[in-house]
């Protein structure tokens, strides 16, 4: 175990913050606590508040490296090629860290990588024609769609390659004549005619054709 001295040249705040992702990653944000991650870095739970107040803290600063990741628009450029790269990177992000999405609507973060994100998206639409109300809502519908299909995505009891199956086991439980098109959906991923996966590029593009309809009128 390292004594005071060396835990104090070692630990550091990036040093924590990179430790308490990577337990959140791997077994929750419900799983991290101070006393825990102190035990990971092999250094006291005391120590750990020389640099971080606590744990609401710590998951503020969590987010921050998180949402850096996210690839952010460029200002100048074609705002619906960036909304669209940017909501994608967003996505790929949040899978990568599954804690995250739930925390981040749920709580104001502002921090500078959060009000940089807020900040640039919106100049790349306002900078594109959109009204700072326009640019708004706008946001938040992307935003909306990327947060909603995740929580999804995280959620869903049936992973996507088990989902012909999980129709075939369960389609004796639906009524044909109550539910008709219900039973003939199921039987459509069954007999392989469609899978049943839903398509995230999909809802984002109806997202940014309808912005664009919008905008030009």
């Amino acid at each position: 175990m390292a004594t005071p001295k060396r835990q104090q040249r070692t630990l550091s705040i990036d040093r924590i913050v990179a430790t308490s992702i990577e337990l959140a990653d791997r077994h929750g944000l419900d799983a991290l606590s101070m006393r825990g991650l102190a035990g990971r870095l092999d250094v006291t739970a005391m120590s750990l508040y020389n640099h971080v107040a606590n744990k609401d803290a710590l998951i503020d600063l969590m987010l921050e490296v998180v949402v850096v990741e996210i690839v952010a628009p460029d200002i100048d450029k074609p705002w619906r090629d960036m909304m669209r790269r940017r909501a994608i990177s967003m996505r790929k992000v949040l899978l990568s860290h599954p804690w995250a999405a739930r925390i981040l609507v749920s709580r104001i973060s502002l921090g500078d990588a959060a009000v940089r994100d807020i900040d640039v998206t919106t100049g790349c639409l306002v900078t594109n024609g959109f009204t700072y109300a326009q640019a708004d809502w706008a946001r938040n519908a992307i935003n909306n769609h990327v947060y909603g299909f995740i929580l999804q995505e995280l959620n869903f009891p049936v992973e996507p390659n088990d989902y012909r199956a999980a129709a075939a086991q369960y389609l004796p439980a639906i009524d044909q004549h109550k539910f008709p098109f219900m039973y003939a959906g199921a039987l459509e991923i069954i007999e392989g005619t469609y899978d049943g996966i839903l398509n995230f590029e999909f809802g984002l593009d109806l997202i940014l054709e309808g912005l664009e309809r919008w905008i030009g009128t």
